[in-house]
């Protein structure tokens, strides 16, 4: 009898990716591009779960289905752009690789040596989820068909010692325009994350009425994404293109008001307010309070009196 919970396959290599979909070596080592379905000797492996050492990068054509978001949808229908980092499971309950027109598979180590390899790492739609998917308009589809196209056409030309830095300015170029997009979909889906914005402080608040930093401790970005149906990254960048503010920032600010409130009407400790507050020493409470007002919690009552 087969399981139906089987651990995903890990990729150690781009060439053990190839391999196991029985398809041709890649041309380099450390990066290749996978274009279309018929591609794949193995087509049914696709939507094996499997867990990559390697980014990866897809354009699909036709997107599965629309944003699970309320009642609007501000989205384009051209296709979109979908992103993995190293680590991340692909696969399993999808196929979204199996309706992809290109996958552009990258070892981090072909990064090494270009200020890439560390900015790579600060862009958070690598750990958005796959309904959180970049949708594209007609123009940005073909700006990002060209530069996929562009790398195909190097990787498949000789190699030569131009050919790494070329690469490289086409990565970061595919990129910069993904974060561009990404903060046009932020706009366009304005009414949409305007009543997420709403649901969030909702939380924040119910999370201090009902005293939950007591038995959780203090609110974490997870927390919040987890109850909005929504990935980290994404919360956090959606926040910020509407506040100015990452979600961490937001349950800073919350805290230190809640403190300031606690402060200025009781008679509680530094360390029984921190309690109340979900900080499991009272020290961590006095620091982050101290660099948020440039006052310790004492001060604060003491001038606030």
């Amino acid at each position: 009898m087969k399981k139906e919970n089987q651990s995903p396959h890990r990729f150690e290599s781009l060439s053990d990716a190839h391999r196991y979909f029985e398809m041709p070596k890649p041309k380099h080592p450390l990066i290749s591009i996978m274009k279309g379905r018929n591609q794949f000797a193995n087509s049914e492996k696709l939507s094996t779960r499997h867990v990559l050492s390697f980014y990866k990068i897809s354009y699909k054509p036709k997107l599965n289905g629309q944003i699970e978001y309320g009642q609007g949808h501000y989205d384009f229908d051209e296709g979109g752009l979908l992103f993995a980092a190293p680590g991340q499971i692909i696969g399993g309950n999808t196929d979204d690789s199996a309706c992809s027109e290109y996958s552009l598979l990258v070892h981090p180590d072909f990064f090494l040596g270009y200020p890439l390899a560390k900015k790579i790492r600060n862009y958070g739609f690598f750990s958005y989820s796959i309904k959180e998917t970049l949708h594209l308009s007609e123009e940005e589809k073909n700006i990002v068909i060209s530069i996929f196209s562009f790398m195909e056409s190097e990787l498949n030309n000789r190699i030569d010692d131009f050919s790494h830095n070329v690469i490289i300015s086409q990565m970061e170029l595919l990129l910069t325009y993904a974060d561009r997009f990404y903060k046009r979909q932020f706009i366009t889906r304005q009414a949409v994350n305007n009543d997420l914005l709403q649901k969030f402080e909702s939380l924040l608040d119910t999370y201090f009425k009902d005293e939950l930093a007591l038995q959780n401790g203090i609110p974490t970005v997870s927390y919040f994404a987890d109850h909005l149906n929504l990935s980290a990254s994404y919360l956090s960048d959606m926040l910020r293109s509407l506040t100015g503010q990452s979600t961490q920032q937001h349950i800073h600010e919350r805290l230190i008001y809640e403190a300031k409130e606690i402060l200025s009407t009781t008679g509680l400790s530094v360390g029984e307010v921190a309690y109340k507050l979900g900080f499991e020493h009272s020290q961590s409470f006095s620091t982050l309070f101290k660099t948020k007002t440039k006052q310790s919690p004492l001060e604060f009552r003491k001038s606030f009196n």
